[in-house]
């Protein structure tokens, strides 16, 4: 049993997802968005790690996933989102929380099944596998969307270590 806390960084809004991973089941537990109100960005970071310091002690996450910086046209806009990605790993790390890193790419693909998924696939998919009922905000979605992909490495990794044998076919010519 693990409790996964995904994270979906914004400087204006960050989206955070709380999953308990149980085998291959997979429960949610909590999401939400931490929403940034001040202008300056130093103050929106505080306010990220501040927040996120609370949903940590408040759910005591084993694991955490964050989602990569995904390079834009506007190279500006992806420093401030690199610097929001990166206070929210300080505060994970500040709770000696291991910290995993998944591409936008891989997380669509872990959850949709198509790397170029839309991001109204990924809520909908979000809402089946996790069994959500209510409307979800669709950075929080992305955030749990990063906690079931990490979910899914983990349990995969798990499997191939415990694997006893394996054919050598292809090996042999």
């Amino acid at each position: 049993m693990a409790i996964i806390l995904g994270i979906d960084p914004g400087s204006r809004t960050t989206g955070y997802g709380l999953i308990n991973a149980v085998g291959n089941k997979l429960e949610y537990v909590d999401c939400g968005c931490i929403k940034t109100a001040a202008d300056s960005l130093p103050e929106r970071l505080n306010t990220i790690f501040t927040e996120l310091d609370k949903v940590i002690a408040r759910s005591s996450p084993q694991q955490v996933a964050i989602e990569e910086v995904f390079m834009g046209r506007n190279a500006a806009s992806a420093l401030k989102l690199g610097q929001a990605r990166g206070t929210a790993m300080a505060v994970c790390l500040s709770h000696d929380l291991p910290v995993a890193e998944y591409s936008a790419r891989k997380v669509k693909q872990a959850v949709v099944g198509a790397g170029s998924a839309e991001k109204a696939q990924v809520q909908h998919m979000v809402k089946a596998l996790l069994k959500i009922s209510a409307n979800i905000a669709e950075d929080a979605a992305d955030a749990l969307a990063v906690a079931i992909c990490h979910a899914h490495t983990e349990a995969s990794l798990i499997r191939m270590a415990g694997a006893k044998s394996f054919s050598r076919k292809r090996l042999r010519r």
